[in-house]
């Protein structure tokens, strides 16, 4: 996604008008909070409030979902569009302030919300942290692992109680997932987009629900597993020959329009489509976006753990 258009939002709404109060007011004249020196996020040392009483959060997924679960105040977010409706649930029922869209949050909304620490992720880019900076100290998370995510965060917001009982609760489940998982089972995992199909892979710094996947002990296919950080492979129909797996979950959608484009009811009715071993097998499953595209904690790491339980663990 072209990151200009992402952040294309900050020039927008008399932006230049917003900046001359921004910079009239400094955020860093001095630290009157805590002081974080060093973390997975941009440009430390970072200023954080002693108890941030307003957050905002820039990204619907990851700050925002995790952030809900550590119990922080979150005052305002970009909820329009998410393809997550418990997390959208879960943010309206405690108050939070729909921002607008992802891609065009409202800065006038942000401005009057008077956050006091700006959250979010740091594929946001430097802009974005040069303008959000100037309103409220601003942690861009860098973490690529959802773990670490969830721990800088809660270092920042200085929650660290509890963190690392709730992890123990969810590897004790992800243990117990693995002990059931046939080991002889390949699966393979697919997302259909408007525009193409695509495979995340199996690898070490995997996108957090295959991540997950991968602890558990899933197994996927040669042609979705790598030894090194690929990232996502992108292909057309011929492509799909490769998703040869014994079970086959199917993504639609996901933060874009791909689940109301209709694209989809044509891959199933494609030629292509039926050939693939788990769908002339019967075993073919369509997974929620909302969780595989957007996944934001611990809540949806336990709805994975669902699905492979429900798809892919044999029933008594």
């Amino acid at each position: 996604m072209n990151e200009n258009l992402i952040f294309g939002f900050f020039m927008r709404f008399g932006v230049l008008a917003l900046l001359g109060i921004m910079l009239s007011s400094p955020v860093f004249a001095q630290c009157d909070g805590r002081l974080i020196a060093e973390g997975a996020f941009l440009h430390p040392p970072l200023c954080a409030p002693k108890e941030p009483k307003r957050i905002i959060s820039l990204v619907p997924t990851f700050s925002l979902g995790i952030a809900l679960e550590l119990g922080l105040p979150v005052v305002g977010a970009p909820l329009f569009g998410m393809s997550d409706e418990d997390l959208k649930s879960k943010a309206e029922a405690a108050g939070v302030v729909d921002l607008g869209s992802f891609l065009e949050p409202s800065i006038e909304k942000i401005v009057a919300l008077q956050p006091d620490l700006i959250i979010g992720s740091s594929f946001l880019g430097e802009e974005a942290y040069q303008m959000a900076s100037r309103l409220a100290p601003t942690a861009l998370l860098t973490g690529a692992n959802w773990k670490e995510f969830y721990r800088t965060l809660a270092n920042i917001a200085g929650v660290d109680d509890g963190i690392e009982g709730r992890f123990a609760e969810y590897e004790k489940r992800v243990a117990a997932v693995r002990e059931r998982v046939p080991k002889d089972l390949r699966v393979s995992v697919v997302r259909i987009t408007p525009w193409e199909f695509q495979v995340f892979l199996d690898e070490p710094n995997a996108w957090a629900p295959f991540d997950v996947l991968r602890k558990a002990g899933v197994r996927r296919t040669d042609f979705e597993t790598s030894e090194t950080n690929v990232g996502t492979k992108r292909i057309d129909f011929e492509g799909l020959a490769g998703l040869d797996g014994d079970i086959l979950l199917y993504i639609v959608g996901g933060s874009n329009d791909s689940a109301t484009s209709g694209r989809h009811e044509a891959v199933l009715t494609n030629p292509l489509w039926k050939m693939l071993p788990a769908v002339k097998a019967g075993r073919v499953y369509r997974v929620d976006a909302g969780t595989w595209i957007e996944f934001n904690g611990l809540a949806s790491a336990n709805k994975i753990l669902d699905d492979i339980e429900t798809y892919i663990i044999p029933r008594p």
